[in-house]
């Protein structure tokens, strides 16, 4: 008797999950499609467009000319350290000329000019807590400049707060090497333009 009470009402949950299953899942797919419009419809494609258009401004408007023109050409800043304790410092403590590679969305590389060696690499984010939706990473000017304005503003703090790493840990070494090339001829070229101007200003 208890066998086909059991058998009975397993039929009957086997009849009851065919009849309210199709309603069930056309109300999920409903929902789904209800949010999937209004995604589709809160989001604006030109949005992040428009972000680095007005981060560029800005960058454009806080660093010197000759970074503007760095960054603009080759896709990165340089800027050089100024702590007297630099990452190399003899026994005297007189640290070695040294300077940073600001990338965007990459670790700050600090390296030796003179003989570009790489030094370390400071991991060091800045989120845009202002975005309502989407990815929270910044324009990539506008992490740039939050990089260029740490460094320049507090080198010490930012250095310390960073989590450093050897070189190659996240920025390929070969591919910093290619960019020291690249600023080098950058730099000659800016120069001879340079003079090339002053000679036409005073020729005769």
């Amino acid at each position: 008797m208890l066998l086909a009470i059991s058998a009975s009402l397993i039929v009957v949950l086997v009849l009851l999950w065919e009849v309210t299953w199709p309603v069930a899942a056309e109300k999920i797919a409903c929902w789904r499609a209800r949010r999937a419009r209004i995604d589709v419809e809160g989001y604006d494609p030109g949005r992040e467009r428009r972000a680095e258009q007005r981060a560029r401004t800005l960058l454009r408007s806080c660093v010197n000319d000759e970074e503007w023109a760095m960054y603009s050409d080759l896709g990165f800043i340089r800027v050089w350290g100024g702590l007297s304790e630099g990452p190399l410092s003899d026994r005297d403590g007189h640290g070695a000329t040294y300077a940073y590679l600001i990338y965007p969305h990459k670790p700050i590389v600090a390296y030796l000019p003179q003989t570009r060696r790489l030094l370390s690499e400071y991991c060091v984010t800045f989120p845009d807590e202002t975005r309502p939706y989407g990815s929270a990473r910044l324009p990539d000017s506008d992490d740039v400049l939050a990089k260029w304005m740490a460094l320049t503003g507090d080198e010490r703090r930012i250095i310390a707060t960073a989590n450093m790493h050897l070189p190659g840990r996240q920025v390929d070494p070969k591919q910093v090497k290619r960019d020291l090339w690249r600023l080098g001829q950058w730099e000659q070229a800016r120069l001879r333009d340079q003079r090339r101007g002053a000679g036409s200003v005073h020729a005769p």
